[in-house]
């Protein structure tokens, strides 16, 4: 198997109240592909990509995974603080104390790696749903993630607007040999991604190939 870019041994996690949200956990996601992560509501999704972002912490187990890591949220307006698409990119640079050419060159190409070379200047406030995706994942180029974490990024858009995302991350991760695990439960998102993860209550039921998973998923619907 290639080098991992993910690896998780016999994670578990439970809430402060006891309730157990990841029951038993191992994967890896080899280096440079993009995984999905699958499931119903409630199945442990969101959590399992907290625990790999470090915004949890895991009760047992082990997890490893290539640093930086970036984080695209379900809903982008929970992440962009800044007045402007520039500045919001930029804003993830300041913990780096990077000379500023550097930082309005890295700027520069990771909007241009989203599409948005033109945008720099643009209002947030002024942006599409699918904009303001594309500008937090810009903001996680600009950092050179190695690992990139995406929460049903889909979610809020149309459906066009859902598979121009989703084939411009693939485009963008396969580019850059970045290694991604985006979470979703369209199905048709499958098409995209070098392989797949089942989650049911917390426990991983099945991986691998995308096309099986979706058929295995479309027969029990």
């Amino acid at each position: 198997m290639a080098e991992a870019g993910i690896i998780v041994k016999d994670l578990k996690f439970n809430w402060p109240n006891g309730d157990t949200a990841i029951a038993s956990c191992s994967l890896e996601v080899p280096r440079g592909e993009f995984w999905m992560l699958l499931g119903t509501n409630g199945s442990g999704k969101s959590t399992l990509l907290r625990l790999l972002a470090g915004l949890l912490a895991p009760t047992s187990g082990e997890i490893q995974v290539l640093h930086p890591v970036g984080f695209v949220f379900q809903n982008p307006d929970h992440q962009l603080v800044m007045p402007t698409v520039g500045a919001d990119v930029a804003f993830g640079l300041v913990e780096e104390k990077l000379p500023i050419a550097t930082v309005k060159a890295r700027v520069k190409e990771a909007l241009g790696a989203v599409n948005l070379g033109a945008f720099q200047l643009r209002p947030i406030y002024a942006l599409s749903g699918g904009q303001k995706q594309r500008v937090a994942i810009a903001g996680a180029i600009a950092r050179h993630c190695e690992v990139l974490l995406l929460d049903e990024p889909t979610a809020l858009l149309d459906p066009d607007s859902q598979l121009d995302l989703v084939a411009s991350v693939r485009t963008l991760v396969k580019s850059r040999g970045i290694t991604a695990l985006w979470v979703t439960h369209r199905l048709d998102e499958l098409n995209y991604c070098d392989g797949a993860f089942l989650l049911e209550k917390g426990q991983l039921v099945d991986s691998g190939e995308p096309q099986r998973l979706k058929q295995r998923l479309m027969e029990h619907r």
